[in-house]
């Protein structure tokens, strides 16, 4: 299996989530928010192809890393190798972020009809979801770029079947 990176994956980022992170940078977004942070990972043909195994090297040679962060693009584009690395990630004692455009809700409805999907945010701790808007764009936010993004615990999401904000980012 592969997946289209957008770049290289990316140890020690402190602003992708809590602790120190390692972030891929997941390659294909339909979104098109205006005013996104990464508008060179919207093209789905962009960036490079690369063997899930080397991703999975990469985590393996991680040093003092709390984390990944799967952002982009969107890794709800890549569905299934995503499922592989955050699955990978967790059985490593590494928390799992996501970033996406999608809402908690529309991920709810997608994953009637997609066991991968339900698969994959089960594996995700936090999920910030919505798309950017630049009408909303705020420096004060933590972890997102706009005030209408959310930071959702997605096991109590999951479990109570609506978004759940992790509590200590209320």
């Amino acid at each position: 299996m592969t997946i289209r990176l957008s770049g290289p994956i990316q140890p020690d980022s402190i602003v992708d989530g809590e602790g120190i992170r390692t972030v891929i940078w997941t390659q294909g977004c339909s979104h098109n928010c205006e005013g996104c942070h990464n508008p060179d990972t919207h093209d789905f043909t962009g960036g490079y192809e690369v063997d899930l195994e080397d991703v999975l090297k990469e985590i393996d040679a991680l040093e003092y890393q709390d984390g990944i962060t799967l952002s982009g693009g969107d890794p709800f584009f890549q569905i299934k190798p995503c499922l592989a690395i955050a699955k990978y990630a967790k059985s490593k004692g590494l928390s799992v972020w996501a970033y996406t455009g999608f809402t908690f809700e529309q991920l709810l409805d997608m994953m009637k009809a997609n066991d991968d999907l339900r698969q994959f945010l089960s594996y995700i701790d936090i999920l910030i979801d919505g798309k950017f808007d630049i009408k909303k764009k705020s420096l004060a936010c933590k972890f997102r770029g706009s005030t209408n993004q959310r930071i959702i615990d997605v096991s109590q999401s999951l479990k109570n079947k609506k978004a759940v904000i992790a509590s200590k980012y209320k």
